[in-house]
């Protein structure tokens, strides 16, 4: 309603139409209901104020009141006009109560106040700071209370322009001294995140009720400045003031989330001092206090104690649950909880379709989503976002698309949360697309959309991508952290750029930050720099940075691109004995990689079967991938047998396998191992390269014509053949792992997809230009040769990643030095 309408001072009420025969008796006792129906006319006004006093409750009693003080024309009393408005709105007829007040002759300071009263109790909040302006444009007294109701709904609203003209107001009078002013004007500062502010007001009060004390610890919790909340209660307690539910809730939450669990211990011992020990509140602070201590026994144990919970108390315990892994605790506890009859709400559904996303259950993820749209919830932003997200993590990535476009509304989170599912599940080039549509929706992306693009772009081995959206991050000042640091390190050093890499992290590693030296450790390892990522390493023993099991990770794999067994021996040996971490599947996986590529196969062989537990997929498949590069086929066998008889569904084993036959030319086997792939419904994952041209990812397949340009790939490819030939080129057939005859291989060579994308590339990009290339599989020995046959000839730098690292070919050479 416009200001305006404040202005609108109607006369006193007509007569009423309804007719009442009420006689009101004057006699010295309080007046009541029975006698209100018999008393006189010209009763004064104290009558009516005590009868609004004793029947204010009832909606019925009030209007007769009402209309009694209109017959006697004592509606001009404003203290009555006061009153009336606060019956009126406790019962919630706000639209009575407004009428009210516009027809009072006189506003003064007791109506006005009580209006903005009404206004906060039925939520009109943007009505009161109109009111408390108008009180200032017509001269009407502001007192504590008017500041006070204020700064509540400027405090609901986030007005911080308003509510800061308030609180100016506040302290010129001197009204924050009072407690509940004071409370009302440090609540503002907090959620308006202005903490100093909010200090400095609670510091200058001279008197503090235990409401001020509530505000401002709780506001140190909410900026999760723990140590300074724990601080101040401590202070409280010995100011004399007796801790309150709110207080111990406050107390609660910082001892779990500083993971201070001797204090919150103690905290839980107060509370059944304090005599607490039945406040739900308190209670269920107790349970998120132990979830987020790691503590679901004594969770567990607090929320069995519970002689009544609320819906929070359950989603407490189930979010617990949760957190700590415990996803079918909480699948359970949550049929319980349907069980009573209690009822659940989006809260707790969005607990378990995290969890279910943790542990990537689909089908329960399913039966949620299910859950969600029978309760009619489909408009829930939160909800939706976590079923996109559930879909993606579970690699349902057709399910997680149709959920997204089938939102209604969708905010930054959704969107990243679609942009990241593409990406994690190989739909890299999808996610960068959807990135333009956000775009286009005027979407404005977030540090996390950004980094997961970054991601989109190191996997797609596009650098111009990679670059624009880095200057996107500068552009919108978004703080480099270790995070950002980090992603864009191995985005550059996955497109090639090593020194980019490097400058990136010696600019960042004041930050002494792990994750970050790990991203360069594992970025020099993919370019066979494996001495650089042992520099890394000791540079971090050296800071007193202490590496992780990720470390230790990227150095066996940087060793073994290099070559460098001795050094990788050393450090799988100093892993436990200087570093306390016990190597697990994953480093013995390198270790045995390490052995295997460098020939070793015995030494390696050897290691599996010392290993103080049973050998994963992982060391196994590193062990059969060396008895494929060295030829071993007897053990090759033997190692494939047994992985097959772990995991028959891998179909990466039955490939190698069946290579590993067809090197040795026994083409029977292979066809047996081919048609045990189709009987068990396996395909095997088609080789693809990628080459980033024209600001676009172009993708070329194994002998593919698909591509606009194909008669001119295939005509360059046919002089690019003759010449490396005339250079001394010989073919080296035993790649094609196919029954066919010579010229075939040949031509089944020639149609290989990293040189389709080669001869694309040497089409579409300026003379002299470098061309990268990115590959989802390992590069065949032939392919090997040819370009640096093809780096010779055109005078060009080529660099190609395939599946195990990056190639480097200039001038006939290849920095992996032939060992890949």
């Amino acid at each position: 309603m416009p200001l305006s309408s404040y202005f609108h001072l109607r006369d006193a009420f007509a007569k009423p139409r309804i007719s009442c025969s009420c006689r009101f008796i004057c006699n010295a006792t309080p007046p009541t209901y029975a006698s209100f129906h018999s008393a006189p006319f010209n009763q004064p006004p104290s009558i009516f104020s005590s009868l609004l006093h004793e029947f204010s409750n009832t909606f019925i009693h009030v209007k007769s009141i009402h209309a009694q003080i209109i017959k006697n024309w004592v509606s001009t009393e404003h203290f009555l006009s006061a009153k009336l408005i606060r019956a009126y709105s406790h019962l919630g007829f706000l639209s009575l109560a407004r009428k009210v007040f516009d027809q009072s002759s006189h506003l003064e300071t007791t109506v006005c106040n009580a209006m903005m009263a009404g206004f906060l109790r039925n939520h009109q909040y943007n009505e009161v700071p109109k009111l408390f302006e108008m009180m200032g444009s017509c001269d009407i007294e502001i007192n504590s209370f008017t500041c006070m109701f204020a700064l509540k709904a400027c405090t609901s609203l986030l007005d911080s322009e308003i509510g800061e003209e308030i609180v100016r107001t506040v302290i010129e009078r001197g009204f924050h001294l009072h407690p509940c002013v004071g409370s009302s004007v440090i609540n503002f500062l907090i959620k308006c995140g202005n903490l100093d502010d909010a200090r400095w007001v609670f510091d200058e009060m001279p008197e503090r009720d235990v409401v001020c004390w509530n505000s401002i610890i709780g506001g140190y919790v909410q900026e999760l400045l723990f140590k300074e909340a724990i601080q101040l209660f401590f202070e409280m307690v010995g100011c004399g003031i007796r801790p309150s539910p709110v207080t111990m809730s406050n107390l609660l939450k910082a001892c779990g989330r500083s993971g201070c669990e001797k204090l919150g211990r103690c905290a839980h011992g107060w509370v059944l001092a304090l005599d607490m020990g039945r406040d739900v509140f308190v209670l269920t602070s107790l349970v998120d206090m132990y979830s987020n201590l790691s503590d679901m026994d004594c969770a567990s144990l607090v929320f069995n104690s519970m002689c009544s919970r609320s819906l929070v108390s359950w989603n407490a315990m189930i979010s617990g649950y949760v957190q700590n892994g415990k996803i079918l605790e909480a699948c359970a506890l949550f049929q319980r909880l349907v069980r009573s009859g209690f009822g659940f709400d989006s809260g707790t559904l969005v607990s378990l379709i995290r969890g279910c996303a943790q542990i990537s259950n689909l089908e329960n993820g399913k039966i949620l989503h299910a859950c969600i749209i029978r309760k009619g919830l489909e408009l829930n932003l939160v909800l939706c976002t976590a079923i996109v997200d559930m879909y993606s993590k579970c690699g349902a990535t057709k399910q997680a698309t149709i959920a997204f476009e089938r939102m209604e509304k969708k905010n930054v989170i959704t969107w990243t949360a679609m942009l990241v599912g593409l990406s994690q599940n190989g739909y890299a080039e999808d996610a960068l697309k959807l990135f333009c549509q956000m775009k286009e929706e005027n979407v404005a992306a977030n540090s996390v959309t950004l980094v997961s693009l970054v991601h989109c772009c190191a996997h797609l081995g596009s650098l111009k991508k990679g670059r624009s959206v880095h200057t996107h991050l500068i552009r919108h000042g978004y703080a480099f952290d270790a995070v950002n640091i980090s992603a864009l390190i191995d985005m550059y050093a996955k497109c090639g750029k090593i020194h980019p890499a490097e400058k990136l992290f010696n600019n960042g590693f004041h930050l002494k930050d792990v994750v970050l030296c790990n991203s360069m450790i594992m970025g020099y390892g993919m370019h066979g720099h494996g001495h650089h990522a042992l520099n890394v390493y000791d540079r971090m023993i050296e800071e007193r940075l202490k590496p992780n099991q990720t470390t230790f990770v990227s150095l066996l794999t940087a060793c073994s691109h290099s070559g460098l067994v001795e050094e990788g021996k050393t450090l799988f040996r100093c892993m436990e004995r200087d570093h306390n971490i016990k190597p697990r599947d994953k480093h013995y996986a390198c270790l045995v990689d390490l052995l295997s590529r460098a020939g070793c196969l015995d030494e390696a062989d050897a290691l599996v079967k010392q290993m103080p537990f049973e050998p994963s997929t992982d060391v196994l498949e590193a062990l059969l991938s060396g008895c494929r590069t060295h030829k071993n086929i007897n053990m090759g066998i033997q190692i494939a047998d047994r992985l097959i008889s772990l995991d028959y569904l891998n179909t990466g084993i039955y490939v190698m396998l069946s290579n590993i036959y067809a090197e040795a030319r026994q083409w029977e086997t292979v066809n047996y191992v081919r048609g045990l792939m189709r009987i068990r419904g396996l395909k095997k994952t088609p080789a693809y390269s990628l080459i980033e041209a024209g600001n676009q990812v172009h993708t070329f397949f194994a002998n593919d014509d698909s591509h606009p340009s194909w008669a001119d790939i295939h005509q360059l490819l046919e002089n690019l053949r003759l010449e490396v030939e005339a250079c001394g080129y010989v073919p080296d057939t035993s790649c094609v792992l196919r029954h066919v005859n010579e010229s075939m291989k040949v031509k089944l060579l020639w149609g290989h997809s990293e040189r389709l994308a080669i001869a694309f590339g040497l089409l579409s990009t300026p003379y002299g230009s470098l061309i990268r290339i990115t590959k989802n599989l390992r590069v065949c020995v032939d392919c090997h040769t040819v370009t640096k046959y093809i780096s010779k000839i055109v005078k060009r730098e080529i660099i190609v990643r395939d599946a195990n690292r990056f190639h480097h070919f200039v001038n006939g050479e290849c920095s992996c030095n032939d060992y890949w």
